[in-house]
């Protein structure tokens, strides 16, 4: 189990929300749509992480601060060195030119290595900031299976989609023991993790343009069809319990609407009003504190 687990990021869960119910621009959907690919590639080398043998301590998702500049540690894996992994998700065919990447319609605008250089060299100062002189190893890896580089440099940090196997059995190859000053560096890592407002990154949008209903949790769809206590998915056959639907529905409420009471009322219309006020009354009557008597009744 990683030291510090990868919870996805507010900021991605808001814009699946709104790319569902409202019209997101197209920019606002390519930076979605990244966000969540890229989410996605970090999950998938958790996967991997997370079954090695060897004793490590996995902190994921680190956003750090030194000297007033702001780095982001997709995964760091603590043993007799630090390994800094920056997971990129990428896929199709790209070629490796005079330090640049390049694929069929042009140039990388953000190169990987330039990022991981920057990223690495600012953890090599906060690690001196605090006393620590470990050693630490950069790498950068391709995770996808589509992914081709074609001219890719052996003297680069680089772990291609075939070399992750060897990756893997590379980390799960010490025999060392986690100490006491691997774990105080884990603890202080985690403590020193910034929290960024999601609300400042995201599109201005308003509760009354927003599509009214319950999304399919498997495939966003509205068309949902209430059977018996279940919610089934007219276009893909997902079936949901409602009160699981409805109480998912209401986090996402709360998390786009924040200043939002949350009552009966409120919570009907969010979901479309499928089913009944008394049925979505007894729900939230049974899962969240109630605050305030009669129509003046909100939920917390």
């Amino acid at each position: 189990m990683a030291y510090k687990p990868r919870l996805p990021r507010e900021e991605m869960i808001i814009l699946c929300s709104l790319h569902a119910r409202w019209n997101l621009s197209d920019d606002e959907k390519r930076n979605y749509l990244n966000l969540k690919k890229g989410f996605e590639g970090e999950v998938q080398f958790d996967s991997l992480t997370e079954k090695l043998a060897s004793e490590c301590l996995i902190v994921n998702d680190l956003l750090l601060e030194v000297n007033k500049t702001k780095f982001q540690i997709d995964t760091l894996l603590v043993q007799d060195k630090l390994y800094l992994f920056d997971v990129k998700n990428l896929e199709s065919d790209y070629c490796f030119e005079n330090g640049e990447f390049y694929y069929k319609t042009g140039r990388l605008t953000n190169n990987p290595l330039t990022q991981l250089r920057r990223c690495e060299n600012l953890f090599r100062q906060l690690l001196q900031k605090h006393g620590y002189h470990l050693p630490v190893e950069p790498r950068l890896v391709f995770i996808n299976p589509e992914f081709t580089l074609y001219q890719a440099p052996k003297n680069e940090p680089l772990t291609l989609p075939t070399q992750v196997s060897a990756l893997m059995r590379k980390l799960n190859s010490w025999p060392g023991k986690i100490n006491e000053k691997h774990r105080k560096l884990a603890d202080l890592l985690v403590s020193l993790h910034q929290v960024e407002s999601p609300y400042t990154r995201v599109p201005h949008y308003d509760y009354e343009e927003q599509q009214k209903g319950i999304i399919c949790i498997s495939c966003q769809s509205f068309a949902l069809t209430v059977n018996g206590r279940k919610l089934i998915c007219d276009d893909c056959g997902c079936e949901e319990g409602i009160d699981a639907a409805v109480l998912r529905s209401v986090k996402e409420l709360k998390l786009l609407f924040p200043v939002q009471k949350i009552t009966t009322n409120v919570v009907y219309e969010w979901c479309g009003g499928i089913g009944s006020k008394k049925m979505f009354k007894r729900i939230l009557s049974n899962n969240l504190k109630s605050v305030g008597y009669g129509q003046w009744t909100c939920y917390e």
